[in-house]
């Protein structure tokens, strides 16, 4: 069976996809941080906690990726409720994906925008990833709180925060 062979041309780009980043951070207000030319790291504040979120720009794929991360460290004996809970949520996303990051044992969101061919991303575009990770994120910390700290199931804790009201008492 033959390989299939994906040849991407080197582009020269107008500008760093990051300095786009950087831009709208500073629009924005974000407390922000670029100590690397392919990597950014922003704080984002949340309803339950502050947002770490890493922009990186992965060249040899021409992507720009981003990382958002909570501070829950997840404890050995709880990793395979969390990994079910990781699972059950990615099930409903449709951008995006939840991880257990292995070497720090931080649950984290990531995505990735892909610019082959050049392309600049545009506000809009960062815009929407870093809302993105922080709305899923917003979304599903109380799940992984319901895991960890209530000892509760993967799916009693998803059902717990998908669990929406109607109309007010």
């Amino acid at each position: 069976m033959p390989q299939l062979h994906v040849d991407i041309e080197d582009h020269d780009r107008i500008e760093h996809p990051l300095d786009v980043v950087e831009r709208l951070a500073s629009l924005r207000d974000w407390i922000f941080d670029r100590a690397e030319a392919d990597e950014m790291s922003v704080t984002s504040p949340g309803r339950w906690t502050d947002y770490h979120i890493a922009f990186t720009w992965i060249e040899d794929m021409e992507a720009l990726h981003v990382a958002c991360a909570f501070d829950l460290k997840v404890p050995e004996r709880q990793r395979i409720e969390v990994l079910r809970l990781i699972s059950l949520v990615n099930e409903q996303l449709w951008i995006g994906h939840f991880d257990l990051w292995s070497s720090d044992s931080v649950v984290m969101f990531r995505h990735s925008l892909l610019l082959t061919g050049g392309v600049i991303p545009t506000h809009a575009q960062c815009g929407t990833m870093h809302k993105t990770a922080v709305d899923a994120c917003e979304r599903y910390y109380q799940a992984f709180q319901f895991v960890l700290w209530a000892g509760k199931s993967a799916r009693e804790a998803l059902d717990a925060v998908l669990f929406e009201t109607e109309g007010e008492a």
